[in-house]
């Protein structure tokens, strides 16, 4: 795309100067479409040092109203600590509210060509970050963002002037690093991994703009013009619905509800001697994967009252507390429902060598939120999909994902209840809502039965934990989690 790069016709400068005036007054109008249109816009800015993004960024900036933006300035190169957590988090977490713009001074670009250039990061896992990519600005634009990507382009030798003008200004030399002398010395090897980043991530969903920024006013013009394009475009499909995508993951066969047999049981007496001898285990195992560095994510949904807490605590009472946290996940709160549906578990994510337990998960999308109406029927269909790619970027990072089904019949979830409703110390657990939720027993059960069909991958399979004996599920449980770990261990060379 740079090499092709072909300049648009730059007009005098009163033209620019009036034009700059139209599309000024045209962003100011655009910034309360978004709000009351709830549009989300992603505007990232990547390009050559010394371009001018960071002027541009400003004077774009001093359009809109304060309230309705943020400026968010990534370095290179992660911290210690964002180095324990997936590619994506430290960028997916920055992601804007429903009717705001978050601007990007360098995004997920910049760590990667960076990657390339210091050969650092190998060309699988160049490969593996392009497709990351992609699917995040895909998912992101599924999901009612726009997203906007502008690369300032300059020659090598307006790059070389630039720098030299800044260096002899004692109070703009700071402004100079090391990298973009380098990368002026190496212009044309900068150019071709550039390049090829560019044209592995230009989609139609999230395509390049390539910005001629010789000219401050110039380039400023270019973004405000395609920027409000996009705004304009983006609200004109924002009521659309979006193409299902097919499922390109390897799943495996797993049974109906119905006919999963609820009649294992296990005696007071191996229960205690098994639940002692597994935990025992597990607390060796937590100390492994820490200094291993593996991170864990145990997902759990099941039926009201059909054991899920117990069953947690269980696991949880052979855990260091300093290694591990669980999630318990009720309704989203107005941040979370401002933004993509996955933004709340990906801002929940253990560190490597750390334990997260969820209590309720990104499953709700296509179980309460389908059947009660808190999404479209096109946002929960494409929701298994986007699940499973999330999932495969835990897998793809190291993460041993475990999703629990907790399994009870109707009678068992009535007997409890019932119990949970006579004994006053229990009267907390049980609401109105869960007396409603059993009415609507059998659609819930033919959505759980498709989200487990449609989710049940390799790299993440589900666990259905029989549990009308809560004490059978908890061994169960933890023979799962035990095995899960040290298949990971022996993949990380631990004997």
């Amino acid at each position: 795309m740079l090499k092709d790069f072909a300049k648009a016709y730059q007009p005098d400068k009163e033209t620019v100067k009036a034009s700059l005036r139209s599309e000024r007054d045209r962003l100011f109008a655009n910034q309360m479409k978004i709000k009351d249109a709830k549009l989300p816009v992603m505007v990232i800015f990547e390009g050559w040092g010394a371009a001018g993004k960071g002027s541009v960024i400003s004077s774009v900036i001093q359009n809109i109203d304060p309230r309705f933006f943020r400026v968010a300035t990534t370095n290179a190169d992660p911290t210690e600590e964002e180095k324990r957590k997936p590619f994506l988090y430290r960028y997916f977490i920055q992601i804007p509210e429903a009717g705001k713009f978050q601007f990007f001074d360098t995004c997920w670009m910049e760590e990667v060509v960076n990657g390339v250039i210091d050969k650092t990061l190998d060309h699988e896992t160049y490969e593996k970050r392009i497709k990351s990519i992609n699917m995040a600005e895909r998912q992101l634009h599924d999901n009612g963002y726009l997203v906007m990507k502008f690369f300032f382009n300059i020659s090598k030798k307006e790059q070389k002037s630039r720098l030299d003008a800044l260096l002899a200004d004692k109070n703009t030399k700071w402004r100079v690093s090391k990298t973009d002398l380098w990368e002026n010395r190496h212009y044309d090897e900068c150019l071709e991994v550039y390049d090829r980043y560019l044209e592995d991530t230009h989609r139609a969903n999230a395509p390049w703009y390539i910005i001629d920024a010789k000219n401050r006013k110039w380039a400023e013009l270019q973004v405000l013009q395609f920027l409000n394009q996009g705004i304009d475009t983006a609200l004109k499909n924002h009521s659309l619905a979006v193409p299902i995508l097919q499922n390109t993951f390897p799943l495996e066969p797993i049974a109906d509800l119905k006919d999963i047999p609820l009649d294992k049981t296990i005696s007071d007496e191996d229960y205690k001697k098994e639940l002692e001898a597994l935990q025992a285990e597990l607390h060796d195992l937590h100390y492994k994967l820490y200094r291993k560095k593996i991170p864990v994510i145990i997902a759990y949904e099941g039926w009201d009252a059909a054991g899920k807490g117990g069953n947690i605590k269980r696991i949880t009472g052979a855990l260091d507390p300093r290694g591990y946290v669980v999630e318990p996940i009720a309704s989203p709160t107005a941040p979370e429902k401002a933004r993509h549906f996955l933004w709340r578990f990906w801002t929940r994510l253990p560190k490597t060598g750390h334990i997260t337990i969820f209590d309720r998960t990104w499953y709700g999308r296509v179980m309460v939120e389908r059947l009660e109406g808190f999404c479209s029927e096109n946002d929960w269909q494409r929701a298994y999909n986007e699940m499973n790619e999330f999932e495969k970027e835990l897998a793809d990072w190291g993460a041993v994902v475990i999703k629990f089904w907790v399994q009870i019949d109707n009678q068992t979830q009535l007997e409890r209840f019932t119990d949970r409703q006579n004994t006053p110390e229990k009267q907390w657990k049980i609401t109105d809502e869960d007396w409603r939720n059993r009415e609507k027993w059998d659609l819930y059960e033919n959505a759980v039965n498709e989200m487990l069909k449609k989710t049940n991958t390799s790299y993440a399979p589900w666990h259905i934990l029989e549990s009308v004996d809560k004490k059978y599920a908890r061994i169960k449980a933890l023979k799962i989690v035990i095995a899960a770990i040290k298949e990971a261990l022996k993949k990380a060379g631990e004997k």
